[in-house]
């Protein structure tokens, strides 16, 4: 009786060890984002009108800040969510209703960042926006 539960916990421990070290696989990793700037800076030209979106560096894989149709702003980093180990990029499709992953073919929506073709499951990572005095702040 004894063995038998000493070989219980041996086994117990060894699949907690093993799910421990993949427990983050196939998540985007987190890494500090802070972004600001006036939103008359060139750079972000592109958000005077909804639906339009910008591409910017930091992140994971860079970020997009996308000006939603009710008038607000939301950011993804464009680090695909199918496979993000790859650090594959998502790029601007036209019209701006969605990011591709070019290296698998998944899409996502730009007004939540779900995945709307496959082979992607999971949404974009999202970062908080925060627009007061003519200023947007993107961070996590």
């Amino acid at each position: 009786m004894l063995i038998l539960m000493k070989k219980y916990w041996a086994l117990a421990l060894i699949l907690l060890c093993w799910s421990c070290g993949k427990s983050n696989q196939g998540y985007i990793p987190d890494v500090p984002v802070s972004f600001s700037a006036p939103l008359s800076d060139p750079r972000l030209a592109a958000l005077n009108s909804y639906g339009g979106a910008v591409l910017l560096t930091g992140g994971v894989a860079g970020i997009i800040i996308y000006r939603e149709p009710n008038g607000g702003y939301a950011a993804y980093d464009r680090c695909s969510s199918y496979q993000p180990e790859k650090k594959c990029a998502v790029t601007l499709d036209s019209p701006t209703l969605t990011v591709t992953d070019p290296c698998s073919g998944s899409k996502f929506s730009l007004t939540d960042g779900s995945p709307v073709k496959a082979p992607a499951t999971r949404s974009l990572k999202s970062y908080t926006v925060n627009v007061g005095n003519n200023e947007i702040s993107v961070y996590n």
